[in-house]
């Protein structure tokens, strides 16, 4: 799989990932533990670690910084698997530990498809001197 394929399926994979972190973020159920409470921050740190080089177009630091955070994730939705049911047995719960599971295996897969020759012979894009923005001169009101 070409880098530019992988980064594209794990960004939809992301996506659902983001899903599931929302879901447990308001969950009222898991507030109180520190332990599951864990799960949503690693799945945003996990999500946000990412974006600068998927909007920089830099597909080997993507994948790159993306595989480095698997272990974690595993270990998130391991652990969201194992005590889910000491706060709610809810079918919401059951759904989104298998979503996670899931979100987790699907990125093994993946990463075990990427030619990471192809990843290694990537150019390292441009770095911007500055944003554009920067330049815009807005009036005081």
């Amino acid at each position: 799989m070409s880098p530019e394929e992988a980064v594209a399926r794990l960004n939809t994979i992301l996506a659902h990932a983001w899903m599931i972190r929302t879901f447990l973020k308001h969950a009222d159920e898991i507030q109180a533990d520190e332990g599951m409470l864990d799960v949503p921050r690693t799945l945003y740190d996990s999500i946000r670690a990412v974006e600068p080089a998927h909007e920089r177009g830099d597909h080997a630091d993507f994948l790159r910084r993306l595989k480095g955070k698997l272990p974690k994730l595993r270990r998130a939705a391991d652990h969201f698997a194992a005590h889910f049911r000491e706060f709610s047995p809810h079918t919401n719960f059951e759904m989104a530990s298998a979503s996670l599971l899931g979100v987790v295996k699907s990125m093994e897969e993946v990463f075990a498809l990427v030619n990471w020759d192809e990843v290694r012979a990537l150019p390292r894009p441009a770095e911007q001197a500055s944003d554009p923005l920067d330049d815009i001169e807005i009036p005081e009101v």
